[in-house]
């Protein structure tokens, strides 16, 4: 069986200063832009003046310096990141330390971290997005029909309000709430779905551009994604059972997963947990869902067709749909 290990994690070094590279090119050229405006000089911010945008140094816990950034160059934009974004929870003691890096994503990082006084895990891991305009979220509007928007506050906002409008109109106001939504809705499915005793990781805390959640790994190992494990004959059914259940469950509380696959289950000692939910869309109201539904079942039953698991990817998906949503298509009014 193939895990995730820590010397993994720096495979993403090169791919992660890339990326850095790109934002301090953004933020270069937008004070650049500034200074000829203001000044009418040609003269380029440093990489440290630029740097210096990213991160609100008020908002920095001063000895929070957690094991992941120590050897991390103080210059360098994932360092300030980790610690700008993390500061809070470190001081409302839900976290203590930051281990890890256990993914690198494109929307997002996650890191692993031990839990702190405040929280109920020994273990947390922090999945921290991406600033807004450098997410690379691609036709996300079909998982995004029949939402309310919710303010700043998580509060949902009528149709047709002003918030709704700026959204719509992709103003700065209304991209930023977008960014928002998108996150906070994550928390509130996962949140709904671990209530209701589905095999996802446990919410723990949610602010800013950070959810956090019951790591499944330990303090040297995250867990592998399906995709990344090689399985035994002899679990290969009931792991699959228990992915369909999971689903079942989804759609018994009106809600589709939208991009489930080997991708996003994670495998730890023989368990499975189901990971990622912003693209988890209401079966209600949303047109997509039954194309949504069947294309997750079948990504599971092409994944477990190769143990000699056999089924019928189509007709699980019909069964599923008929029995929990009567057979009607959403109407999005």
């Amino acid at each position: 069986m193939k895990q995730t290990t820590l010397n993994d994690n720096f495979d993403h070094a090169d791919k992660y200063d890339a990326l850095a590279e790109d934002i301090l090119r953004h933020n270069r050229s937008r004070l650049t832009h500034k200074s000829n405006r203001t000044k009418g000089k040609d003269k380029k911010p440093s990489r440290q003046e630029v740097l210096n945008t990213l991160v609100d140094e008020s908002d920095l816990v001063e000895d929070f310096v957690p094991t992941y950034v120590k050897n991390i160059d103080p210059k360098h934009f994932e360092r300030r990141w980790v610690i700008e974004s993390l500061s809070g929870f470190y001081r409302d003691k839900l976290i203590s330390d930051v281990l890890f890096q256990v993914k690198v994503g494109k929307e997002a990082n996650v890191y692993a971290c031990i839990g702190g006084e405040s929280a109920d895990c020994e273990m947390i891991a922090a999945k921290l997005y991406r600033p807004r305009m450098f997410r690379h979220l691609r036709n996300d509007a079909a998982y995004k029909i029949g939402r309310l928007t919710h303010t700043r506050e998580g509060k949902k906002t009528k149709r047709n309000s002003g918030i709704e409008r700026a959204t719509k109109k992709k103003t700065k106001f209304g991209q930023d709430l977008e960014f928002a939504n998108w996150i906070g809705h994550e928390y509130r499915m996962q949140t709904k779905l671990y209530e209701a005793g589905a095999d996802v990781p446990k919410p723990v805390g949610h602010a800013g551009n950070v959810i956090l959640m019951a790591f499944c790994g330990d303090e040297q190992t995250a867990a592998a994604t399906l995709n990344d494990v090689t399985l035994n004959s002899a679990e290969a059914q009931p792991l699959f059972d228990q992915i369909i259940e999971n689903i079942q469950l989804m759609l018994a509380l009106n809600l589709v997963h939208g991009d489930l696959s080997p991708y996003n289950i994670l495998y730890w000692q023989g368990e499975l947990t189901i990971i990622d939910f912003p693209q988890v869309v209401d079966a209600t109201v949303n047109p997509n869902a039954q194309t949504f539904l069947q294309r997750d079942v079948q990504r599971i039953v092409d994944y477990f067709a190769p143990y000699g698991v056999s089924a019928d990817g189509p007709k699980i998906s019909l069964d599923l749909w008929q029995q929990f949503m009567n057979g009607e298509l959403p109407l999005y009014n």
